[in-house]
């Protein structure tokens, strides 16, 4: 057995049909199809999947309140790639240990999909796809840009009751959840709803049922200062 088989054998079983998935380019690509990327300034997300007391789980950050845009949005740990980062996987990795403590040593990734772009910011986003084979401590490392840090069960996110669709004043419309209190919604749930698919995990939810965008994720926060687009996945 080789070392890639041992890691490969650590994952749980419920794993392989997002592994298999995410080894599909036809499949990836379908998530990002509404809106690919263009060209636009790179960054990266991470989603990294654990596995909890009640099955998988996975890891996001709640936006400080005090952020100029988009402040308390749930979103996944990430940001725009440096001049120093190797890849768009390194980009993920790096933000999730500034912004959360994730340490990348715990991080096995699974798998990239297609960078799909985000308008309102002119990023081009890239979601690494990762399990969290090694889960430490998630925190938040600047409270000044994360105010939490919720690890949401699955068998949650795909509760029927908690899923809905929204529509953004700019014309946008998309899947939404609705989990601790907030609203998933723009990107990270497109994303997400992307990864449900991929894994298997999706369960019948009523997409012709409208929940609105709380105002505090469309408003600008007047006493915060300097540039704040709203973050790589913003809406």
């Amino acid at each position: 057995m080789t070392a890639d088989d041992t890691v490969a054998a650590a994952r749980p079983v419920w794993l392989d049909p997002l592994v298999a998935a995410l080894a599909s380019p036809d499949r990836v690509r379908q998530v990002v199809a509404v809106r690919p990327g263009v060209g636009g300034r790179a960054a990266a997300v991470l989603v990294l999947i654990g596995e909890g007391e009640r099955g998988p789980e996975i890891l996001f950050v709640e936006r400080a309140a005090t952020l100029r845009t988009h402040a308390g949005q749930i979103a996944f740990p990430g940001g725009a790639a440096d001049a120093g980062d190797v890849d768009l996987v390194d980009t993920a990795l790096r933000e999730a240990e500034e912004e959360v403590g994730v340490e990348r040593s715990g991080v096995e990734i699974l798998g990239l999909l297609p960078a799909a772009h985000v308008a309102v910011s002119g990023f081009d986003v890239t979601a690494v796809i990762g399990w969290w084979r090694e889960p430490g401590l998630a925190r938040a490392v600047d409270a000044r840009e994360v105010a939490s840090v919720p690890v949401v069960a699955v068998v949650d996110l795909t509760d029927p009751t908690r899923r809905a669709s929204v529509a953004h004043p700019s014309g946008y419309t998309g899947p939404a959840f609705e989990v601790h209190g907030h609203l998933i919604w723009g990107l990270t749930a497109h994303l997400l709803d992307g990864v449900l698919d991929l894994a298997r995990w999706q369960r019948p939810w009523d997409a012709f049922r409208r929940v609105p965008i709380p105002a505090r994720y469309l408003t600008a926060h007047p006493d915060a200062a300097g540039p704040d687009p709203g973050g790589p996945d913003a809406h």
